[in-house]
């Protein structure tokens, strides 16, 4: 491993590393969908609805974080649950990404939840990758419905059963 790291439950003083985390994808790729840089508000409001929501912290510095949310709102859907989680960028491909979804995963089966599902750009190969290589199926897209940078993608809906 690259040094001693943990994670733990988010903190209001941890929204703004992970806001720069988010906002460089914003401004740097297709893991994130907005085009414009979103503010602290954005982190607030997922802080109220997701289940979890965690940070990465390595050596005292956090560079990443996760949380899953319910899918939908409604009782029958309380067994499925929504992933998103970002790396800081000088940190991808070290299995960091592979210990924040094995948290999740541990947390969600704790809690019922025993269907995953993310979404994701398809320009973004990547995050495809990573979510095949750990059981995840696509299961859904949308063809073209998103455009950034001037440029069209779909948005790709995978799926894992617990």
């Amino acid at each position: 491993m690259i040094g001693k790291f943990m994670i733990r439950n988010v903190k209001d003083s941890d929204l703004n590393d992970v806001l720069s985390i988010f906002n460089y994808y914003i401004n740097n790729g297709f893991a994130a969908y907005p085009e414009n840089e979103v503010n602290i508000d954005f982190f607030y409001n997922i802080k109220q609805n997701s289940n979890f929501f965690y940070v990465f912290e390595l050596e005292t510095r956090v560079i990443g974080f996760a949380f899953l949310k319910n899918y939908l709102p409604y009782e029958n859907f309380k067994h499925t649950g929504q992933l998103t989680y970002f790396i800081n960028y000088k940190y991808t491909n070290k299995g960091l990404g592979t210990l924040l979804l094995k948290k999740l995963i541990k947390d969600a089966k704790k809690h019922g939840i025993h269907i995953l599902l993310v979404n994701l750009s398809s320009l973004n190969q990547q995050s495809i990758h990573f979510h095949k290589k750990h059981g995840f199926l696509e299961c859904g897209r949308f063809k073209n419905i998103a455009k950034k940078f001037n440029q069209d993608f779909d948005i790709i809906w995978m799926q894992r059963n617990l």
